[in-house]
């Protein structure tokens, strides 16, 4: 598994999240262009503490590299079932005032909760990566 690659695209479920979210807007051509697919590593090593993570996710993962399409639908679905399974969920209770981090090169997350007929609002800050390795 260590020595698989991945490719992700940010266009993967943008429309289906697009369409069931009015606030979500539609991407121009020059946007579109802006997010083409890349490829990384299945498991990725952080550079800081040298664990081991998974790095797929259902929202822009779309394929394993140099896999056949009906392997890697299924590899991939065992993936993102392990990535959500009980035990390795966090479920955040929101209480006003909360601040909430975490190190995107180790966690799946998910925003969940907001009505899609609903605005949320956040404030977001991004710390420039690394390439995963």
């Amino acid at each position: 598994m260590a020595h698989l690659q991945a490719e992700h695209s940010y266009l993967c479920q943008y429309e289906a999240l697009r369409a069931k979210n009015p606030w979500r807007p539609k991407l121009t051509q020059a946007q579109l262009d802006a997010v083409p697919p890349v490829v990384h590593p299945v498991v990725r090593t952080h550079p800081e503490t040298g664990r081991k993570s998974l790095f797929v996710s259902e929202h822009f993962t779309t394929r394993i590299v140099g896999l056949p399409d009906s392997e890697s639908a299924a590899l991939l679905q065992r993936l993102f079932a392990h990535t959500t399974a009980a035990g390795l969920v966090y479920r955040h209770q929101w209480q006003p005032h909360d601040m909430v981090f975490w190190d995107n090169r180790s966690v799946t997350h998910l925003a969940a909760g907001t009505p899609d007929h609903l605005r949320r609002k956040l404030y977001r800050t991004t710390i420039e990566g690394d390439t995963p390795f």
